[in-house]
């Protein structure tokens, strides 16, 4: 006996996934349905085969407290401007949608090598923040600052233990500047399991972040995690700003990269205080080098996408987050 493949969703998501699969294709036969795996989100991620094509069928996960509600706008308006899949159909109610299926190609086969690869990612970024801004939801720095806070309450921690972390980050508050009559479109989640490679062009998905923010927050995610070097910083921020950054915006490009190496602490101490893991609060904050930790994947004691990896990688965040050293990347993490 085959199994259906939405056996393992509620029953509401259930329904509203063969709902979208009519509505999106009629009375067209439909093939082969199959889970796909990858990626932090919650969303679950169906490849539907219609008309001889293959489509991408999105269900949204259970919606968090800090959920966007704008996330189907940008993704309407990506998908206009060509930088998203196009949209078949969506349903905002239930939180389905469906889309193109981009047959995925490694980033490191980007003809040209890192440095095309990184300039077409400067391009990219400055086509986003082209598009009609979205609408806004929250300020970048208050964000952080719920996300930080409910890390320090879940206990994961020693009492103490993130009261550098906390004071450091009131700090940059106060001198964080920015007019947000300036903020443009912004996907605000731009790390590498969010761009694609179909082998010709890139595409970038999973839109349940962006909203309307401080145009350098994308920039420092995509330095970090995509041109992780200053040469290929150089590239990208001239293909992005179309010019040579000058001193005053590296500047504030350094405090916004605080802000957004905080926010993914953040988020992985999340995920690691989610699967209570840890029977005791960790006293211990130090964080491991990035060889050491590439060296554990290597060799196995660490896992990509374990709640103990994201935990020694959210230490190795919050490590960047005062001394300004590049973190990793979040790519193990997932």
């Amino acid at each position: 006996m085959v199994r259906n493949p939405f056996d393992a969703l509620p029953d509401t998501q259930r329904e509203a996934a063969k709902s979208a699969l009519r509505a999106a294709f009629g009375s067209a036969p439909i093939g082969a349905i199959a889970p796909l795996k990858g990626g932090a989100s919650s969303a679950s991620v169906f490849s539907v085969e219609a008309d001889g094509r293959r489509y991408l069928l999105r269900i949204e996960g259970v919606a968090s407290p800090l959920r966007n509600p704008h996330q189907y706008i940008a993704m309407r308006s990506a998908a206009e401007a060509e930088i998203a899949p196009g949209i078949h159909y969506i349903d905002e109610a239930s939180r389905v949608a469906v889309i193109d299926f981009i047959e995925q190609q490694p980033l490191e086969t980007y003809p040209g090598g890192p440095r095309a690869l990184a300039q077409a990612l400067g391009a990219m970024l400055a086509r986003v923040q082209a598009t009609p801004p979205f609408p806004r939801f929250v300020e970048y720095p208050d964000i952080v600052g719920r996300l930080w806070a409910h890390v320090c309450r879940t206990g994961l921690f020693a009492a103490g233990a993130l009261d550098a972390h906390t004071e450091h980050l009131a700090q940059i508050r106060e001198v964080y500047v920015w007019d947000s009559e300036k903020s443009v479109s912004s996907h605000n989640d731009p790390v590498p399991g969010n761009i694609l490679f179909d082998g010709k062009r890139l595409w970038m998905i999973d839109w349940e972040s962006a909203y309307r923010n401080d145009p350098l927050v994308d920039v420092a995610i995509m330095l970090d995690n995509l041109a992780p070097s200053p040469e290929l910083e150089a590239v990208f921020l001239q293909a992005w700003l179309g010019r040579v950054a000058d001193d005053s915006l590296r500047a504030r490009l350094a405090m916004t990269r605080a802000l957004t190496r905080l926010y993914y602490a953040g988020v992985l101490f999340s995920a690691s205080a989610a699967a209570a893991w840890r029977t005791v609060p960790d006293a211990d904050i130090s964080a491991v080098t990035v060889s050491e930790f590439r060296q554990a994947i290597r060799e196995g004691r660490l896992q990509p996408g374990r709640p103990e990896t994201k935990h020694v990688l959210g230490k190795m965040f919050l490590a960047s987050f005062i001394s300004g050293v590049s973190p990793p990347g979040l790519a193990a993490a997932v």
